[in-house]
């Protein structure tokens, strides 16, 4: 078996990753797990590194939309058109 690889059951493989951290890290971990927010310490760093990728992500798709719009601007008319369509979605509302 591949050193970087956990068997979890026998059909399925899960890469095992390895770290330190420093003692304030690990007790603010530890508290979050204490306090019934998490399940385990591997649960927080799961859940931290599922959010850092999201937010990369998140990012990506943000900065692709910006080129195409910088690509391809909007057009008067365009603009328009969506202040028209926001001011009647507000215009709307029961405040």
């Amino acid at each position: 078996m591949h050193p970087d690889v956990h068997c979890v059951s026998h059909t399925h493989l899960v890469p095992q990753l390895v770290t330190r951290i420093d003692d304030e890290t690990a007790a603010a971990i530890d508290a979050l797990v204490d306090d019934g927010e998490f399940a385990s310490r591997s649960d927080v760093v799961r859940a931290g590194i599922l959010r850092l990728v999201d937010e990369r992500r998140r990012r990506a798709i943000g900065d692709e939309i910006i080129a195409g719009y910088q690509r391809v601007p909007e057009t008067p008319e365009e603009l328009a058109g969506a202040e028209a369509n926001a001011r009647a979605m507000i215009a709307d509302e029961p405040w």
